[in-house]
């Protein structure tokens, strides 16, 4: 589904990303971690066309990103808070999201069904604007908006960070269920081990913009992970 050739960016002079060839298959579950600075957050919005490449290009479905907004009507993603539109508050914001993929009434209930027990409560009926609501809930409702239109691809920078234990767990629920009853191209972020390898069934290591591992998960893959990175 989504191929990367020679692709690199540089910041300043310095290469911050250098992968010459990734491919990521048609409804594969796809961890990315490393350490800070290692180029994660880069690849995936060069995988959006947020930034522009160096050199090379992303593929999605056989189209290069840059010259075409195709792969966009199935793909959800959500990197950072600048996704949200802050100052409407939740339920606008789902209302509007609903609107602009065309989601009809009966599937915005199911939408609201669906992540119910995630919101605990908190989100649908706020009375809050998006950008009062606390790091963590706010996470909730990027994620929750960019899983609302059932898309094909699904890209999610770092969602466990800010949320409380319970809400961890039920988002590895949710995106296992996402992936495996709906064959959803899943790709994750995480500093989390634990929660990678958990929803994943890759994981790819980059490390100062290069991918120094690429493995299928099994019951030693966090072993091998914590192994390298406490060198």
């Amino acid at each position: 589904m989504i191929i990367l050739k020679n692709l690199t960016k540089n910041y300043d002079g310095l290469k911050a990303l250098d992968i010459s060839n990734l491919e990521i298959a048609k409804g594969e579950s796809f961890g990315l971690v490393g350490n800070n600075g290692a180029g994660k957050t880069t690849l995936f919005r060069l995988i959006l066309d947020l930034i522009q490449p160096t050199t090379g290009e992303v593929l999605i479905n056989g189209i290069n990103v840059a010259h075409s907004e195709e792969w966009k009507h199935f793909t959800g993603s959500y990197l950072d808070e600048g996704f949200l539109i802050d100052f409407l508050r939740p339920d606008e914001y789902f209302e509007l999201t609903a609107k602009l993929y065309g989601i009809s009434a009966g599937d915005y209930e199911e939408f609201k069904n669906r992540f119910s027990d995630f919101f605990a409560g908190e989100i649908f009926g706020s009375k809050k604007y998006i950008r009062d609501l606390s790091k963590g809930n706010q996470k909730k409702v990027g994620i929750a908006a960019a899983m609302m239109p059932n898309p094909a691809l699904l890209v999610l920078d770092e969602p466990f960070t800010n949320l409380d234990p319970t809400s961890q767990i039920r988002l590895k629920n949710l995106l296992r269920r996402e992936q495996e009853a709906k064959n959803v191209t899943l790709l994750v972020s995480s500093h989390d081990l634990n929660h990678v390898t958990e929803v994943c069934n890759r994981i790819v290591v980059l490390e100062k913009g290069l991918v120094v591992h690429d493995l299928v998960t099994n019951p030693n893959t966090l072993n091998i992970l914590q192994a390298y990175f406490a060198v």
